[in-house]
């Protein structure tokens, strides 16, 4: 673990943010493939995912991008705020499916945003519905969403050696 950390210091912020944003298009890509070739549909919890994901995403292109060190860190400490959120989020998730007693089932995401305001959509989105309870995906034993909680972790990790590094 030393020599990873060794080597995470080695690589300039650029990169680090570079590959960040290389891992979020890999993962939103895999995000899409399952939906719309295997047909998975996400649920609430999972949509908050991918946008926290592409929040990630944006926040390290434009740190990636900053000529400005200024502009750089900000957008850096951006990135982190949301890898942080989007563990959050994911973490939740995956309460709820180690706990599906806890569910009832409840309307999908979109039909909550249209008939609901915003402050009342998005407690409602975290205590979970019956559709974020239903694991229907596993690889190595990890559901998705724990699978999320993985890379928003590592990215948050690599995130912070970016900002160490600068």
């Amino acid at each position: 673990m030393p020599r990873l950390i060794h080597g995470l210091r080695a690589l300039h912020a650029r990169r680090i943010y570079a590959a960040v944003v290389a891992v979020v298009v890999a993962l939103l890509a895999a995000a899409l493939y399952y939906q719309h070739v295997e047909g998975l549909e996400p649920c609430p919890l999972c949509i908050l995912q991918r946008y926290a994901f592409v929040a990630v995403g944006a926040a390290a292109l434009v740190a990636a991008l900053s000529a400005g060190r200024r502009w750089s860190v900000v957008a850096g400490a951006a990135a982190l705020v949301a890898a942080l959120a989007g563990a959050g989020t994911a973490a939740r998730h995956v309460w709820i499916q180690l706990h599906p007693e806890s569910l009832a089932c409840g309307p999908g995401l979109a039909t909550m945003i249209e008939n609901f305001p915003l402050y009342e959509v998005l407690p409602k989105v975290f205590r979970g519905s019956g559709d974020c309870g239903v694991v229907d995906w596993t690889f190595l034993g990890l559901t998705m969403p724990a699978w999320a909680l993985v890379w928003f972790v590592l990215l948050a990790l690599a995130l912070v050696a970016a900002l160490v590094r600068r």
